[in-house]
């Protein structure tokens, strides 16, 4: 997983929301919802805090995501849980 490891490359960061710890690189579920369409992508790499559950992505993550989104959107889909893995199969 290359994104992982692009973010084990970047200098550690403290959480922006509790300030109390400091992100660890894993993997989240995120939700997408616009009017009546709800997309969930699960698996998606991210930077976690171990104390209050946020989650950040990167930018190259986040406009993969909204892409999708778009994407799935504009075909008439709207509700669908997939892995991140398998958002590119799915646009």
């Amino acid at each position: 997983m290359s994104l992982l490891k692009d973010f084990r490359s970047l200098e550690s960061m403290i959480c922006l929301i509790c300030r109390q710890a400091e992100l660890i690189v894993g993997l989240t579920s995120i939700n997408l919802e616009r009017g009546e369409m709800k997309f969930v992508v699960n698996n998606v790499p991210a930077r976690r805090c171990p104390g209050c559950g946020e989650a950040y992505v990167d930018e190259d993550v986040a406009l993969r995501l909204l892409q999708g989104a778009n994407e799935m959107s504009a075909a008439g889909m709207i509700e669908d849980v997939l892995e991140y893995r398998e958002l590119n199969l799915k646009i």
